[in-house]
């Protein structure tokens, strides 16, 4: 079996593994859809009974007639779809992962992953649940970490740099070619094993700050920069 073969057999396994994606997905990543779903509902609830009301207010001055319920019918439905075109969850930005505390990169990065779900190919999304599902347990155990500490810069590096790098690098290259080979590479290939790669990384780095054991956090550093260079390279 080729090197290709292998990385696109593994993915398939990745997404046997976790079939439901509602398993894979955060708890944090499910909270904050649901709560920005209810606060759409509120906002809608609110604007339509603005609109009501008013409307009745309107009526005690002026007959509203046909055109007034017309206009009143516009409103809501132009209300209902500006609040229905809203973004669901706050953008984050790649500058943002790389000034944001120490203590709240995962979460940040949790939700710059997110936003990137769109253009990921299906193997590289159910990674970017587990990812997710990784940062979620990270979050607590870095509040012991300093930012200057070495450890703290490493896992820095890995979040806001290597994985946005990644990522970015993959969505750069015209989506017609993201499955082509080129070199003896495929872009698409690239990205699930370097986010396989990541992923690994999370769930080590996790395991050492639980033993206590900091020496033990250093990256691949190396591996990872030659993934993201890679797919840099393939969309040229």
């Amino acid at each position: 079996m080729s090197r290709s073969d292998r990385v696109l057999a593994d993915a398939e396994a990745v997404l046997r593994r976790h079939g439901d994606r509602g398993r894979s997905l955060s708890a944090r990543a499910r909270q904050r859809r649901g709560a920005a779903l209810m606060r759409k509902v509120k906002w809608a609830f609110w604007s339509i009974l603005a609109i009501l009301i008013g409307s009745m207010v309107a009526g005690f001055f002026i007959p509203l007639g046909t055109t007034g319920v017309m206009v009143a019918l516009g409103l809501a439905i132009a209300a209902l779809l500006l609040i229905a075109l809203l973004p669901s969850e706050p953008r984050v930005g790649t500058q943002a992962l790389a000034t944001a505390p120490i203590t709240a990169l995962p979460l940040q990065t949790e939700i710059w992953l997110d936003n990137q779900r769109k253009a990921l190919p299906a193997p590289a999304v159910t990674l970017a649940d587990s990812i997710g599902v990784k940062l979620e347990t990270l979050a607590p155990q870095l509040e012991r970490l300093n930012d200057q500490e070495p450890a703290a810069q490493e896992i820095r590096k890995l979040l806001s740099d290597h994985l946005p790098e990644l990522v970015t690098g993959y969505e750069s290259i015209p989506a017609p070619l993201r499955r082509e080979e080129r070199n003896g590479r495929v872009p698409e290939q690239q990205l699930i094993e370097g986010l396989k790669v990541i992923d690994g990384e999370l769930a080590r780095i996790s395991e050492a700050l639980a033993s206590g054991d900091i020496d033990k956090l250093a990256v691949q550093n190396r591996f990872l920069e030659l993934k993201y260079q890679e797919a840099k390279e393939l969309g040229r």
